[in-house]
Formats: structure tokens, C-alpha cells, sequence
């Protein structure tokens, strides 16, 4: 796969001082690098501490997600409306230099164009790319969508999470999680539910996270779901094939593999990639 130049970084906010971090540690001493988790649009870091933060605690790992600006209890709220992909790899950025080693990042969905789009510009240890967009980007998922339930385009496109009924969740929920998805887990999910900025879905519209490392790229590991109907398996698998790796799709999960009752099997894969990494 050739290289494509990155476009330089475009950020019109200053850095955010406040970032809400969730962070579990291995209870002794371990060499094995951290990892640093990144959510994907409207939600916050708390999707990962149900089962991914203790699970890679426990085998060794100190195991951090942040919440991107404006989303959980990190600053930046009044400007969302502002905030572009670059400005979300500066607070990617930022975290990671705080932490003793370089970790491996692990993004899911937007949050892995975050990952994407640091990638192409400064060294990364490793990167996971959970239900990643394709290339091609978020025009084509939008127009898929908008043909085929056009009900979930326009609640997304209306999305304000203080007013949301149990008819709005009801339609968003399959597209989401699968209909074996744990209630209790479905409900406080719903609770951490947060607007995303018009101006980075406007990036994800314009391709920014497409372009490849100029120098050796990182080791990249590439994941999907085929229940996700949002990034469908033919998605993952193009962004794989961008990146020169293969995908592994998971049977019976949907979008939020880290929800999933099953889970496991994909905390497995990471955990086996950060060991060859």
C-alpha cells in the first residue's frame, strides 16, 4: 500500500486542560505496555470500564480510557459545536505523554479515525481498530443508512441527549447492540449517551483519518463485527486492506464489541496482538 501524505493538522481550539481519564492498573509491577482506550462518537470513556479496563488490568496492563472533549466529564462542552478530528488527536495526545510508557492506542469506531489520524503523523507503539470506518469514510455509511432506515438518519441527525424517549432508544438500540446485550448494561449505556460535533463528523465526511504513515507504519490489528450495521464487515475489511493487514470479524457482536456478551473473544485477540507487538 503506498503512502499518502497526511493533511496538516487543522485545529482551531486551544488544548483542553481538562480530560476525564478512567484508568485501572495491575495490582504489582508489570513491564507489559499500558494501553490507552478512545471511544467512538457519542458516547464517553465509560464503555470501556464495564469489562475491558479490569480485564486488561488483570493480565498485567495498565489500562486508561479518556473521554474526548465535550463528551463525559472532560471540559470542552461549549465549544463541541467547534471541535474537529484534530483537535480529539490532540487529546489523545496529550494523555499518552502523561503515561510512563507509550501505549498501545486502541480506538473504536470514530474514536479509531482519531487513532488513525495520529498515526499518520506521530509514532505509535501499536493500534487497535475497533469496528473502524472505511476509507472511503462517513458519506457512504450516512447514504447506506439513509436509504435503508432513513428513521435511524433522522434521529441521529436530531440527537440531543437530554431529551431521548424510550421510541428514540428503542429504534437506535439494534444498531448498536445485539438483541442478546446484557438490559442492565443497555440502561446505564444510555446514561453516558452525549451529543458529537457536527465539525468532526464533517472531517470523517472529508476522509481526514485515510492517510497512511510516511515512514514504517505500526503494528495494526483490525476488528469488526457481523451484526454491526453501522461499520459493516465489508467497512472493516476495506480499512484492513488500506492498512495492508487482514480483519477479524466477530460472530453474533454488533458495534459495541465491548458491550457484547462475548466480549472476551475480542479482549483476546488485543491481548494476543500486544504481546507480538
Amino acid at each position: 500500500m503506498l503512502a499518502r501524505a497526511a493533511p496538516p493538522p487543522f485545529r482551531m481550539l486551544p488544548l483542553e486542560p481538562d480530560l476525564e481519564v478512567r484508568s485501572r492498573r495491575p495490582k504489582t509491577a508489570s513491564r507489559k505496555p499500558p494501553l490507552l482506550f478512545v471511544h467512538g462518537g457519542y458516547c464517553d470513556a465509560w464503555c470501556w470500564e464495564p469489562h475491558f479496563l479490569p480485564w486488561f488490568a488483570a493480565r498485567g496492563h495498565a489500562a486508561h480510557a479518556l473521554s474526548l472533549r465535550g463528551h463525559g466529564q472532560s471540559g470542552g462542552a461549549e465549544m463541541l459545536w467547534a471541535t474537529g478530528l484534530d483537535d480529539y488527536v490532540a487529546d489523545v495526545e496529550r494523555v499518552a505523554a502523561r503515561l510512563a510508557q507509550p501505549p498501545v492506542l486502541v480506538g473504536h469506531s470514530m474514536g479509531a479515525a482519531v487513532v488513525e489520524r495520529l498515526m499518520s503523523t506521530r509514532p505509535v507503539r501499536g493500534a487497535v481498530l475497533m469496528a473502524p470506518l472505511p476509507p472511503a469514510g462517513l458519506m457512504p455509511i450516512a447514504a447506506r443508512l439513509a436509504a435503508e432506515r432513513p428513521d435511524y438518519l433522522f434521529h441521529m441527525a436530531r440527537f440531543d441527549p437530554v431529551r431521548l424517549s424510550a421510541d428514540v432508544l428503542a429504534v437506535l438500540e439494534p444498531f448498536y447492540f445485539s438483541p442478546r446485550a446484557d438490559r442492565a448494561l443497555l440502561r446505564e449505556a444510555a446514561r453516558h449517551l452525549n451529543g458529537e460535533s457536527p465539525r468532526a463528523l464533517l472531517d470523517l465526511s472529508l476522509r481526514l483519518h485515510w492517510a497512511l504513515p510516511e515512514r514504517t507504519p505500526p503494528p495494526v490489528l483490525v476488528l469488526g463485527a457481523d451484526g454491526d450495521r453501522i461499520c459493516r464487515p465489508d467497512d472493516v475489511h476495506a480499512a484492513a486492506r488500506h492498512h495492508g493487514v487482514s480483519a477479524t470479524v466477530f460472530p453474533g457482536l454488533a458495534h459495541m464489541l465491548m458491550l457484547e456478551p462475548g466480549w472476551e473473544a475480542v479482549a483476546e485477540a488485543i491481548a494476543g496482538f500486544v504481546a507480538q507487538s
